[in-house]
């Protein structure tokens, strides 16, 4: 039974480093999303401080507007590309999360189900059924994870598309 404990100490082991790299990788990506809008937020205080300067020095209102025109369209310009930033973080996030969540899966599954051969044969009464229907549900479990997975990066990449392409029309 002790070599029974120390298959499942392991497996929470690994799920634990799993979980911790996660959260790394969480954190790293939301500091690269605070830079992008630092830095973002410093450029627009800058334009505007330089669009305001401009607009006192305007000669007429026709010129006002023009300045005012060129600020909110460099604005939004700017903006887009902080999005399509953001997005392509965001995107990458959700590979790599895939990327760890299956390999996990891929090699847990199997130390999973593992384990619970060794924990079934120690029970009286086994029954070899109930291992071949959690087998079973195991293998359906990954299959829809990476049918998700699937669908959700081809999903956020048609995101990523159509914000890159109504990006090119404003410029």
């Amino acid at each position: 039974m002790a070599g029974k404990t120390e298959n499942f100490s392991e497996l929470n082991r690994k799920n634990m480093e799993a979980a911790m790299r996660l959260a790394q990788l969480s954190i790293e990506n939301s500091q690269r999303v605070m830079a992008l809008q630092n830095e973002l937020a410093r450029e627009l205080f800058k334009d505007g401080v330089e669009n305001a300067r401009a607009q006192s020095g305007a000669k007429d209102p026709q010129e006002v507007l023009r300045l005012r025109a060129e600020y909110a369209q460099e604005t939004a310009r700017k903006m887009m590309e902080v999005a399509q930033k953001v997005a392509a973080i965001g995107n990458e996030s959700r590979v790599e999360f895939s990327r760890m969540l299956t390999e996990q899966l891929a090699s847990g599954s199997q130390e999973m189900a593992d384990a619970f051969q060794g924990f079934f044969k120690t029970l009286p009464g086994q029954n070899a059924n109930v291992l071949e229907v959690m087998q079973q549900a195991m293998a359906t479990a990954n299959s829809a994870f990476e049918q998700i997975a699937q669908a959700s990066a081809s999903a956020f990449s048609g995101m990523t598309e159509m914000a890159q392409k109504s990006a090119g029309k404003k410029k």
